[in-house]
């Protein structure tokens, strides 16, 4: 799997995670250059406390478009260590 956004590819695994029709890619697979921390932070209910990366590619930003989280709750510790995309991020094979 792929997650490119601005023709960069950002992201590649042949191992990602599926949950809620989001495939999370493990954090070795991301292309570090193009995050950025962010201080965004939301809950999901069953899985936890999430936090969030800033894109930067090509002079452009693209805020809080991927999400991760660092301590999931025992239901979701599949994934531990992953990161997913949204905000125009396209995955595909």
């Amino acid at each position: 799997m792929k997650a490119i956004w601005e023709n960069q590819v950002i992201a590649e695994s042949n191992n990602t995670v599926v949950i809620e029709g989001n495939h999370y890619f493990p954090h070795e697979s991301l292309n570090k250059a193009f995050f950025k921390p962010s201080d965004l932070h939301s809950t999901c209910p069953w899985k936890g406390k999430a936090s969030y990366y800033t894109l930067e590619v090509n002079g452009k930003e693209n805020k809080d478009a991927a999400w991760y989280y660092e301590n999931p709750s025992e239901l979701a510790k599949g994934i531990k260590n992953h990161v997913a995309f949204w905000r125009g991020v396209e995955v595909t094979e």
